[in-house]
C-alpha cells in the first residue's frame, strides 16, 4: 500500500472530486500528461466543500458551468508506484452550451458519444461512472432521451424531483431511490 502514513498510523491519499458531464449524448472527457482521457475535476482542498470543488475546477479547467448531483462511485486509483488517489465521482448537469474550452493542465479537451467511451483509454472506474450516471438520466426522466439512449440538453437541474421527504435535489443516496 503506498500514501502517505499519518503519526497515528493511518494512510494519507489526495481525494479528486471529478464530474461526469453529459451534454447532448457526449460526455467531456480531458486527455491528461500520460495519455488518457479523464473525467473534469480536481484536488479537493483542506475544508473545501466537494461539490463546490468540482463546480470550480470544471469551469477552471473547461469554461463549462454546471450543477452538481449525486455522488456515483469512490475508489482508491494506483497512478504509479508511491502513487495512489482517492477519486470521487459526481453526476453534474451541464449548464453551459458553448464549447468546451482546454485549459494549461491538460493536452486535449473532447465530447465523446456515449458509446465510443468502451473503447477510450481511461480507468474502467470512469467508464463505470459515466455508464452509471448515463442510466440515472435515464431512469429520472425518459422522455429527455433518445432513442439511442443519450440524453438530450432538455434534461436540466429544474427538472429533477427531491428525494422523498426532503428538499435537497440532489441527496447522496439519490441512486438507490431511482430503482425503487
Amino acid at each position: 500500500m503506498s500514501g502517505k502514513v499519518h503519526p497515528h498510523g493511518a494512510y494519507r491519499f489526495p481525494v479528486s472530486i471529478k464530474g461526469v458531464c453529459i451534454r447532448d449524448g457526449e460526455v467531456l472527457l480531458l486527455e491528461n500528461e500520460r495519455g488518457e482521457w479523464e473525467l473534469p475535476g480536481g484536488k479537493l482542498e483542506l475544508g473545501e466543500d466537494p461539490a463546490a470543488c468540482l463546480a470550480r475546477e470544471i469551469h477552471e479547467e473547461t469554461r463549462w458551468s454546471v450543477e452538481v448531483a449525486a455522488i456515483l462511485d469512490a475508489w482508491q486509483y494506483h497512478i504509479f508506484e508511491g502513487v495512489d488517489v482517492l477519486v470521487v465521482t459526481y453526476g453534474c448537469v451541464v449548464l453551459s452550451s458553448g464549447a468546451p474550452q482546454v485549459s494549461e493542465e491538460h493536452k486535449r479537451v473532447g465530447l465523446f458519444d456515449l458509446d465510443a467511451v468502451a473503447a477510450l483509454t481511461m480507468p474502467a472506474q470512469y467508464k463505470a461512472s459515466i455508464t452509471t450516471w448515463r442510466e440515472y438520466l435515464k431512469r429520472l426522466r425518459p422522455a429527455s432521451f433518445t432513442k439511442a439512449g443519450s440524453p438530450r440538453s432538455s434534461v436540466q437541474p429544474s427538472t429533477v424531483a427531491p428525494l422523498r421527504g426532503t428538499d435537497r435535489p440532489w441527496p447522496v443516496c439519490v441512486l438507490a431511490q431511482a430503482w425503487e
